[in-house]
C-alpha cells in the first residue's frame, strides 16, 4: 500500500511551533546565533533546515567571480522555493555554500529580507573534490594564517560587508585525511576556539570523520563542536562516531530516500543519539552558466513527507521538535566547546 505521508500546513506549523517553556535547553540571555541579518536568540531560530544551498558554482576556485550570476535572476528563481517552506512553518535555513564555490552573502541577505527566513552563512575553505575549490593561498599558508582569515570574517564581516558567518564550513575527501585537509581541520579548530563557531565539515564516511574528531581533540575542541556532514557508513560506524558526541548530519533527504532515512533516525534514536541528529535536504543548487540556473530541487520533502512518515512509525511530537527545533538551535548557537 502506498502512503502520501502528508500533513496539512496548519498541522505542521503546530508541530514545529516553538514554545519556550517546552525546551529548557536555551540560556536566552547568554546564547546567540548569527544570521546574515545579525544576532538572534536560539529560541528565535525555530524549525530549521540545517544544510541547504541557494547557489553553487562549480567552475573552480581559480575561475570563479561574482559577475557570473545576477542577483535578480537568482532571486526570481529561488525566492518561490523559500516562500514555499516559510508557508510550511520553516523559520530558518543554514546555507552551506562556502567561499570560492558561490558564497554570496549580499544575495543571501536579500533573500532573507524577501522571504522572512533566518539564513546562516559561513566562513572557511572547502577541500573536498580533490581541492578544486581551494584558493592558492590555502596551500601555502599555515593553519594559523588560515584561521586568522576566518576569524577576521567573524569579527569584521565578509567581503567588505557587516555580514558575519554563523558557522565554519570546510570539506575533506572521503578517504584518510591528506596533509592539507588535516591543516584545514586544524584551522577550523583554532577558529572555533576564538569565535565559538560550530564546525561543519563535508566528510561522508566515518573514517575521515573520526580522524577529524581526533585532530579537534588534540587542540582541545570538544566533538560537540563538530557536525559530521553527509554522514554515511554501517550501523557500527554510526555508533562509534556518535559516541564521540559529534553532531550526525543526515542531510541528503529526498523523496527517494525517505524510508532509508526514517529507519536510520529510528535506529539512532534507539541507540541514544536523538539529541545529536540534524536533518536536511542538501537541495537547491542554482547553477550559474546553465539556462535559468539549471534544475533546482526544492526543500519540502522533510516537511511534506519525512515528518509524517516518522510520526506514522511512532516518533512523538516532542521528538519531532527535538529534530527540527532543539537540535539545530543547540548545534549552531555560538559558544566555545572545549574538552
Amino acid at each position: 500500500m502506498q502512503h502520501s505521508y502528508r500533513i496539512s500546513r496548519n498541522q505542521f506549523i503546530r508541530l514545529c511551533t516553538f514554545l519556550p517553556f517546552a525546551i529548557p535547553d536555551f540560556r536566552v540571555d547568554e546564547d546567540f546565533i548569527l544570521t546574515v541579518k545579525g544576532k538572534i536568540k536560539p529560541s528565535e531560530l525555530g524549525s530549521t533546515l540545517i544544510h541547504e544551498h541557494v547557489l553553487v558554482d562549480f567552475i573552480g576556485a581559480d575561475k570563479i567571480t561574482a559577475d557570473r550570476w545576477n542577483h535578480d535572476d537568482v532571486i526570481k528563481k529561488v525566492l518561490p522555493y523559500l516562500l514555499e517552506i516559510k508557508a510550511r512553518g520553516i523559520k530558518s535555513m543554514v546555507e552551506c555554500t562556502p567561499a570560492y564555490i558561490g558564497r554570496d552573502v549580499k544575495l543571501l541577505q536579500k533573500l532573507s529580507d524577501l522571504s522572512g527566513l533566518n539564513i546562516l552563512t559561513n566562513t572557511g575553505f572547502y577541500g573536498a573534490s580533490d581541492n578544486k575549490y581551494l584558493p592558492a593561498l590555502a596551500f601555502t599558508e599555515t593553519a594559523e594564517q588560515l584561521s586568522s582569515r576566518w576569524i577576521a570574517e567573524f569579527e569584521n564581516g565578509i567581503d567588505g560587508t557587516s555580514i558575519k558567518p554563523g558557522f565554519i564550513k570546510t570539506g575533506v575527501n572521503s578517504g584518510p585525511l591528506s596533509d592539507i585537509h588535516q591543516k584545514l581541520i586544524r584551522a577550523a579548530a583554532l577558529t572555533h576556539l576564538k569565535t565559538g563557531l560550530t564546525i561543519c565539515s563535508h566528510t561522508g564516511p566515518a573514517l575521515p570523520a573520526l580522524q577529524e574528531i581526533e585532530i579537534l581533540k588534540t587542540l582541545g575542541v570538544s566533538p560537540a563542536a563538530f557536525v559530521w556532514v553527509h554522514a554515511s557508513g554501517s550501523n557500527d560506524d554510526f555508533l562509534t562516531t556518535g559516541k564521540t558526541g559529534c553532531w550526525i548530519s543526515l542531510d541528503g533527504i529526498s523523496e527517494g530516500s525517505l524510508a532509508k532515512n526514517a529507519e536510520l533516525i529510528l535506529f539512532l534514536k534507539k541507540n541514544g543519539f536523538l539529541k545529536q541528529i540534524l536533518i536536511s535536504h542538501d537541495a537547491g543548487w542554482y547553477r550559474p552558466g546553465e539556462p535559468n540556473g539549471g534544475d533546482f530541487r526544492g526543500y519540502t520533502a522533510i516537511s511534506d513527507k519525512l515528518l509524517p512518515l516518522l510520526k506514522e512509525k511512532g516518533l512523538k511530537d516532542s521528538e519531532i521538535r527535538q529534530l527540527m527545533l532543539v537540535n539545530p538551535a543547540n548545534a549552531f548557537k555560538i559558544g566555545i566547546r572545549k574538552i
